[in-house]
């Protein structure tokens, strides 16, 4: 495994990744996949358990069923948390905010490959999240773009169906990838003295202004 091939800086990932949710339809090549999901393994779990899992998709007759379940998903949470059904629902002021996330719903059918990040055993997320986020920034070494998405209880045996995966394995993330029809970052996020406090809650960091 050419591990080379991960050079760029990793404060370059880190401060250049952003979420991704368009893509060309150019395919991921396997050279490429392999390499992502050797960084993923990588990464730490307590206990060195492993029990992170990654089912890898890149037929486009499953990526279309899947995107079907995923579109119904993200209304689904929606409706749960703001009332909305369709796109009419949604109040112009928060558009820019949704919208996005709205058009990679309608657009999932078709993105170049997706990666859904599970795991066996004891389930634990804090065993699972580190690889997921050492998945994403290898992508991002390669020039692949990803974003991190869940999908709704109510379309969960859907999922399980699709893929034939066991009631015991748990789903965390189910993660596109492709090459970005636009950029990465830099990115706009909040200052860390908003994010972060020094010895106890709501004490200010040292640099804070």
């Amino acid at each position: 495994m050419d591990h080379s091939r991960l050079s760029m800086p990793l404060g370059e990932a880190m401060f250049t990744q952003r979420s991704i949710r368009r893509f060309r339809p150019d395919p991921v090549p396997v050279a490429d996949l392999e390499l992502i999901l050797e960084a993923a393994v990588k990464a730490p779990s307590g206990g060195n358990s492993q029990i992170a899992r990654f089912l890898v998709v890149n037929d486009r007759d499953l990526i279309k069923e899947f995107g079907a379940v995923y579109r119904d998903a993200w209304w689904a949470k929606r409706l749960d948390s703001h009332g909305w059904t369709g796109p009419e629902d949604i109040p112009e002021a928060d558009r820019a905010q949704f919208g996005p996330a709205m058009r990679l719903a309608d657009d999932m059918a078709t993105v170049p490959c997706l990666v859904f990040v599970l795991s066996v055993g004891s389930h634990q997320p804090e065993s699972v999240l580190p690889a997921a986020q050492n998945l994403m920034l290898a992508a991002r070494a390669l020039g692949i773009g990803s974003v991190p998405t869940r999908i709704h209880p109510s379309v969960e045996d859907r999922f399980r169906a699709i893929f034939g995966v066991p009631q015991d394995v748990t789903l965390h993330f189910a993660i596109p990838l492709g090459y970005p029809a636009g950029r990465f970052g830099p990115t706009t996020r909040r200052p860390t003295w908003e994010t972060g406090y020094l010895n106890t809650w709501g004490a200010p960091l040292p640099w804070t202004p």
